[in-house]
Formats: structure tokens, sequence, C-alpha cells
């Protein structure tokens, strides 16, 4: 069966001129707006629970469930965090609702807010995105014009600002405690939990933390309610609602940006949606969702004989075949993340990946956290020496070790984001990092070149 596309958080794309104010207009913007005006502001939080919307950032945490957690203190404000440092390697879905349409970014800030009593968003840019920052502070300026945002919002007593801050390209700042710190320009370090945010966030105020398609989501949930929203996913049933944005990089005849239904398939998304591998070659393992994501690979059956297991209903079943969600995925010992993919094939040298991932750890640590500013390094190490061919047996025990150590020992899950691919690539491709390793591969190299000249 056909994945179906619905459009509708992609339905202003490959519009004309879709990031202006007058383009997302004429398509419906700001409707779902009035509507939320005239409803309550528990109403709205009510909708956004019916919705069933996980998180879209890539911990998958119940977007209701933590606008209730909300602890106004009196005399102080409430605020509301956009989380858009997308960061994550292999994810470049928000980049796109950001250039392509930021006006449904800014009206979904703007209904959040007034749900919540928020007089102030901020919506914080990974800095790189440069087009980014700059399409989304045009919407903001058009939008404050037109008096969507302001101090008397569509003409009512009711005051919401949203300011846009880019970052300074640090991929510590997507975690939510080290980018309050950012945006009060302190160092961007994870702060220990608890308060959490909603109690003490933003410049000790509570703050609600949203990834930026989460708030995009808002609108839509707005418009057509928040059960009929839910409904569109396959796991309507187990509480994982909606549509959301599916990426797909590496190795494909079509990588890209694709919406569907919550719950479809890695078989979907990358053989289907992707168009697969290129002619004539394999797909060896896919990282479902961004780089933090444990590798799968399609010969990895489902054991879930367990009726009460989640996963019961795939028993049997390739990981390739599992509905995509948030709880399906962490039953396969993996995390679904931010839902863009990154695919592996037969012409990836799997050591070199590895190195590569570690590498970007090590250099992405804050460094606050012991185990993960000289784990994330000592992993790396390790696995440039195994890939150069210097390696031996016993340095694979070691990676275990090091990855065992991080995991759990650090403040935020920066550690445990770099642990949990490296031991998946260990499990998953151990005879790759054995040869390697052993010198097998590296042998194997030299006699191939040797007798190539012997031919030549």
């Amino acid at each position: 069966m056909p994945v179906t596309d619905p459009k509708i958080l992609t339905k202003n794309y490959g519009v004309a001129d879709s990031w202006t104010l007058a383009a997302y207009e004429k398509n419906g913007g700001y409707a779902a707006l009035r509507k939320a005006l005239a409803m309550q502001p528990a109403q709205l939080v009510d909708e956004v629970k019916a919705a069933n919307l996980r998180g879209r950032g890539g911990a998958g945490f119940p977007a209701g469930m933590k606008w209730g957690f909300l602890k106004p203190r009196p005399g102080v404000p409430n605020y509301i965090t956009v989380n858009a440092d997308e960061s994550e390697p292999g994810t470049f879905k928000d980049r796109t609702l950001m250039e392509i349409d930021p006006h449904r970014v800014i009206e979904g800030c703007v209904i959040s807010a007034y749900a919540l009593n928020v007089q102030t968003v901020y919506i914080y840019v990974r800095g790189e995105l440069v087009l980014s920052v700059r399409r989304l502070e045009a919407a903001v300026r058009e939008a404050r014009e037109k008096g969507y945002v302001g101090n008397r919002v569509m003409g009512r007593d009711l005051a919401i600002d949203v300011v846009v801050h880019a970052g300074a390209g640090a991929y510590i700042c997507g975690e939510e405690t080290g980018l309050l710190n950012s945006l009060e320009g302190k160092r961007g370090e994870p702060r220990l939990k608890p308060p959490f945010p909603a109690i003490a966030g933003a410049f000790g105020a509570p703050t609600i933390v949203n990834n930026l398609e989460t708030i995009a989501a808002v609108p839509t949930i707005v418009e057509m309610g928040g059960e009929n929203f839910s409904k569109l996913s396959r796991l309507h049933h187990i509480k994982d609602g909606g549509v959301r944005l599916y990426g797909v990089s590496g190795p494909v005849k079509k990588p890209g940006i694709f919406e569907a239904p919550v719950g479809i398939t890695l078989r979907e998304l990358v053989f289907e949606l992707a168009g697969g591998p290129r002619d004539g070659r394999t797909i060896v393992g896919i990282i479902p969702g961004g780089s933090s994501t444990p590798v799968v690979r399609e010969d990895e059956i489902v054991s879930a004989p367990d009726e009460k297991s989640v996963l019961h209903a795939w028993h049997g079943k390739s990981f390739f075949d599992v509905p995509m969600g948030v709880e399906t995925f962490r039953g396969l010992g993996t995390m679904l993340g931010t839902c863009c993919a990154i695919v592996l094939d037969d012409t990836t040298d799997l050591v070199r990946a590895a190195e590569n991932l570690m590498v970007f750890y090590a250099h992405e640590s804050c460094g606050q956290c012991t185990p993960c500013r000289e784990g994330c390094a000592w992993m790396a190490k390790l696995c440039g020496k195994i890939a150069d061919g210097n390696g031996k047996p016993a340095d694979l025990d070691q990676l275990y070790d090091v990855a065992n150590n991080i995991l759990g020992n650090t403040i935020c899950a920066l550690g445990d984001g770099a642990a949990m691919p490296m031991l998946g690539f260990l499990q998953k491709y151990r005879a790759e990092f054995v040869a390697r390793a052993s010198g097998t591969a590296k042998k194997a190299k030299s006699r191939a070149k040797s007798e190539a000249r012997s031919h030549g």
C-alpha cells in the first residue's frame, strides 16, 4: 500500500514566494490563530493533549503533557523557547520549515503563547542556518506589521512578541538547558535537573522548550481538532499521533524531506519514498533518526512473543518493517530521534563511519562531564587507530568498556548519544571491526595491490 502524502505541514512547499505573508495568507494562513483566539487557553492545551503530538526534536515527549507541567509564579513571566538549533548530523527537516514556510512557525508560536499565557517567544536557531534566520526575521516583521505579533494581537488586548535568536554553532546548545544558558549569554553547558525548565527555565522563569516542528504542527491541530490530527497516524492507538516530516540522506536515489503519517516503516521511507539504494548497491544498515540513534539492519528480526509488548504485532518481522514510532523504536533498542534516516550501503567503510561520528562527538562535547569529555575523545582515537589498520583485537574490548562507562554518567544525553551508536556499530558490524583490528583487511588490501601490480 503506497504511503499517502497528506500535504499538511508541507502544503506551502512549492508555492511561489511561500515564505511571504501574502502567500501564506492566500493559502489560509493565520486562520488557525483567529480560531484559537475564540477559544479558552485551557481548551487549546487540551487539544494538543488530544493530538498525541510527541516532541519532534528527538526525545519524543508528549507535547501536551509538557505544556501541562508549566508552573506559573506570581509576578514572573512565562516563556516559550523554540528549539531550532538543528545540529544533529543527518537531520535537516526543521530548516525547510524555516526557509520555506516561516509564517507557519510564527503562527504556531503565537497560538502556543496564547495557550500558555506567554508574552515572549524565543526561537533559537543554529547560527549556520543563515537563510533560516533571515526568513524567520522577515516573517516576524511582516506579522508585526499586520498585527499578528505585537502589543495588540489581532486588535485584542493581548501582547505577544516573537524574538529570533541566532546561536553560535554549538551542538550542545540543542540540549534544552544548554540552549537556555546560551540564550541568557552564558556558556552553552547543560544544567543539572531538577529544577526543570517548566519550573525554572529562561532567566529563572517558567519556560516550555519545544522543537520547531512541534510548534509548527500547532496551527493544524487547531484547524482540524486534536483528535482528528491524532487519527492521521498509524500509531494513534498507542498515543503517537499525527503526521510528521521524515528525512533521508546517504546513497539512495531520491534523498530529501518527506511528509507522511506517524508509523510508516523504514522500508517505506527508504525504499519507497527515497527510491531505495543506487543501482547495483545493497543497503547494509540505516541509522533511523539522526546520528545519535543506534543503527538497525534489515536482517534483524523482532522477538516479542509477550502479548503485552508494544512490538508483539510485529514478532518475527524485520526491523525495517516495524512502524516508526517513539515507543516501537525504543522496543527495538534504538530511538526514533528526529526521523531523519542516514543510509549505509555496501560501499560504506563502516569503521570510518563510526570514526567520523566519534570525532564529531569528541569535538562537540562541552567538556563539563569527565566521562563524556574524555570518553568521546578516547572512542574517536580508538576508532581512528582501527580504521587506519593499526588496531588490535583488545582495542574492541576497550571501545566497549569506554562506551559503557559513558552511558548514564553525564548531565545531559550527549555522552549517551555518542556511546549508543558506538555500541551499535560494534554489535551490528563486529566482523568488519574484527577484520580491521586484526589487520586482516589491511593485509587483504595489500595483497590485492600486489596482485594488481604483478598482472599489470
